[in-house]
């Protein structure tokens, strides 16, 4: 193996010594930094990676490109885990590189994406809160080794993360040896921003002791044997900025179907003005719908969710929001510059937590959780498909959607009525691919209006959910489809020789449309 060369940390100017100083306080390992060329040494065919980096955020930036260049020239291929996607190109990269042979258990790059329904990656798509419990118990292969970013090393040799935690800890506790990115670019601010907790080994696991979303429970770094640190390296470069788009005229509407709704909830008893802990799903439209809760009339909200966007921050910043836990903190530039040049400001209000912890089920259940995830389809039952395009061509992954919808006390789910112009409705007779079933789904909202399915049998969730979620011309064929479905009975109505006529028609004319599907077909 690899070691760290007395000529590599000769020269330092006086800044550089300080720098090592407050950013790698055990003196020992000072002598373990090294190149980002000379850490991925360390990184042999065959072997299996945790990598730091949720959803684009404390990813690993300089190491993972650095055993792209090598399997440029030499065969080098090796199976990766993270918490979620990563930024900076870094899928991207070590796919093209081929250095990438499976993955898991998220991803968002589109090369990566196309590698995947190629059958080039064996994809793993896994609910959050399960990676770490498999590797913990030996079910999947272990880590060799594990890459992390981090603002500093303390005294002990623990690491602090940067913008999020997401499988770091327990990858670098399982792994056999840890890679460390020093990232200057991370203010030493963040030290105290992490709540660190590994849950015991079953079968005498005692439960997750958070009883309200600011309960921190951990501590704030991860603490490992120090000799396990092998490598570390010296990163000045920014995590990715978020790809989410300002709301639209439709996430709008779907914000406002569902702030009307908790009013009614309100008004009914079911909930006070500060509702319940909020969890949002990563995107444009889960992102656009807590943004309307800006001009809503509740406040004191708090949030337990997994990725903090930026419509975390604007409730802080409108005075609605008073506490938010998370894994991961991703905001577009804009947004992370006005947030990371100004933490302090938010930083006792804030708590970054391990992903099995920030989606664990029992906590989710114990909280009461109001959940808004996205869905890509969803069926006239009520099933979400939020992975496949016409059930085969993986997009991103499940992600923590799954954790969260199970175990919410409302589980809602929102999409725009349609896509591509038209051509697709985002409400189908039966979706392609079941992510989550029918029952784990109670609110189903579009931009056309809000479907409450609690309390009622397939046959009726059917006709709510077309009355009030569907676009023309979309609603009448849908009707049409439940009325023939009805006449062949059963307690959830199909006529399965036509239950994927429409995908079967977008893929032969480019939309889901009878009347422009079949112009088309004709021309």
């Amino acid at each position: 193996m690899p070691e760290a060369t007395q000529s590599q940390h000769t020269g330092l100017t006086q800044t550089a010594r300080e720098i090592q100083e407050q950013r790698i306080r055990l003196p020992e390992l000072r002598k373990r930094v090294c190149s980002a060329e000379h850490a991925a040494l360390w990184i042999e065919d065959g072997m299996t990676i945790g990598m730091s980096g949720f959803t684009r955020a404390g990813d690993a930036k300089v190491v993972p490109l650095a055993i792209a260049e090598r399997a440029k020239t030499e065969h080098l291929k090796i199976s990766l885990m993270t918490g979620a996607s990563l930024g900076n190109d870094v899928d991207k990269t070590l796919t093209e590189a081929g250095a990438m042979s499976r993955r898991m258990p998220f991803q968002s790059d589109p090369t990566l994406r196309a590698a995947i329904n190629r059958g080039e990656v064996m994809y793993v798509d896994q609910h959050l809160s399960e990676t770490v419990e498999q590797l913990r118990t030996r079910q999947i292969n272990a880590i060799d080794v594990a890459i992390i970013e981090a603002i500093a090393i303390t005294e002990t040799g623990a690491i602090i993360p940067t913008t999020s935690v997401g499988n770091s800890a327990s990858f670098a506790i399982l792994a056999d040896q840890v890679i460390v990115e020093i990232n200057l670019t991370q203010s030493l601010e963040l030290e105290g921003l992490h709540d660190i907790f590994i849950p015991k080994h079953r079968p005498r696991r005692e439960p997750v002791p958070i009883m309200s979303v600011s309960d921190r429970i951990g501590s704030t770094a991860i603490s490992i044997p120090p000799e396990k640190i092998v490598a570390i390296v010296i990163t000045q470069k920014s995590d990715s900025a978020s790809t989410i788009l300002p709301p639209d005229h439709d996430t709008a509407k779907i914000a406002s179907h569902l702030v009307n709704f908790f009013k009614d909830e309100v008004r009914d008893g079911r909930l006070t003005n500060s509702l319940m802990p909020l969890q949002a799903g990563i995107g444009t439209i889960a992102n656009a719908v807590m943004s309307g809760f800006i001009d809503s009339p509740f406040e004191h909200l708090t949030m337990y969710s997994e990725v903090l966007q930026d419509s975390t921050f604007d409730l802080f910043d409108a005075g609605k929001l008073d506490f938010a836990s998370g894994s991961s903190i991703t905001l577009s530039s804009q947004k992370s510059r006005e947030v990371f040049n100004n933490i302090g400001k938010y930083k006792d209000r804030l708590i970054l937590r391990p992903q099995e912890i920030s989606n664990h089920p029992e906590v989710i259940r114990r909280l009461g959780l109001i959940t808004i995830n996205t869905a890509l389809e969803a069926d006239i039952y009520g099933n979400i498909n939020s992975t496949h395009v016409l059930g085969t061509h993986m997009m991103n992954g499940i992600g923590g959607s799954g954790d969260f919808a199970r175990n919410a006390y409302l589980s809602v789910f929102a999409t725009k009525s349609i896509a591509k112009d038209g051509k697709i409705s985002s409400i189908v007779p039966m979706v392609t691919h079941v992510d989550h079933t029918e029952h784990d789904v109670d609110i189903i909202v579009t931009e056309i209006g809000l479907a409450d399915l609690r309390g009622l049998a397939p046959r009726e969730r059917a006709q709510k959910i077309i009355q009030h979620c569907v676009a023309e011309p979309y609603k009448q064929m849908l009707f049409d489809y439940l009325a023939e479905a009805e006449l062949r009975g059963g307690h959830t109505p199909h006529v399965l020789e036509k239950a994927y006529a429409w995908h079967t028609r977008y893929r032969e004319t480019g939309t889901m449309s009878e009347v422009a599907g079949t112009l088309k077909a004709v021309a």
